[in-house]
């Protein structure tokens, strides 16, 4: 995963709560093995209609919604089955961050193994956040994660917590695979002592 610092993006609202995991990867795309190429199928069902038809007013497929990197959403995000395609699919469509009062808890952990930020403010800051995305075309924000700031150019600003495990993860793009592999010559002092090599 590449480091996450300081990033600026487009936002898209998705007013909506208890958005769940099947609204975010539908299961009929869980088929395939390997972790990308999932972003084509993100919210499908809020895109296309049943003949695979591009919905006109659906957010998706609004001009002013192009190459958003950031996301807004309201309570529980993430919610339902804990399948990890769906961070892979936020991923490859292109959000690096998803901003919300609440996330469900295995969906939460798994966008920081999978280098997004999921930033938790409150609900009077999300509606700021649809006010100004809805009012603006091309509204951005700013997020600096190192000052754990969140800002755009209207004078909204505020902060978020995020714990230090997380942070340094996002930091140093981590995962938790290259968590343990920083330990990687205790891994083979302590192997070489019980005789595993």
């Amino acid at each position: 995963m590449k480091p996450f610092t300081n990033f600026t993006g487009l936002v898209m609202p998705m007013d909506r709560t208890n958005v769940d995991t099947d609204a975010i990867i539908p299961k009929q795309f869980l088929k395939r093995i390997e972790r990308s190429g999932f972003g084509q199928y993100a919210f499908y069902e809020f895109r296309y209609d049943e003949n695979d038809n591009p919905i006109k007013d659906s957010i998706f497929n609004m001009e002013r919604y192009q190459d958003v990197s950031i996301l807004i959403a309201r309570a529980n995000f993430g919610c339902g089955s804990s399948r990890e395609h769906a961070p892979w699919a936020l991923a490859d469509y292109g959000f690096k961050v998803i901003i919300a009062p609440s996330y469900a808890d295995i969906f939460f952990n798994n966008c920081f193994n999978n280098g997004i930020l999921p930033i938790i403010l409150d609900n009077s800051l999300m509606d700021i956040l649809f006010e100004n995305t809805e009012r603006i075309v091309g509204y951005s924000l700013s997020i600096d994660l190192v000052k754990q700031k969140i800002s755009d150019n209207q004078g909204f600003e505020a902060t978020f917590d995020i714990s230090p495990y997380h942070k340094h993860k996002l930091l140093n793009g981590l995962d938790d695979i290259g968590l343990t592999l920083l330990k990687e010559d205790k891994i083979d002092t302590y192997e070489k002592q019980m005789g595993i090599q």
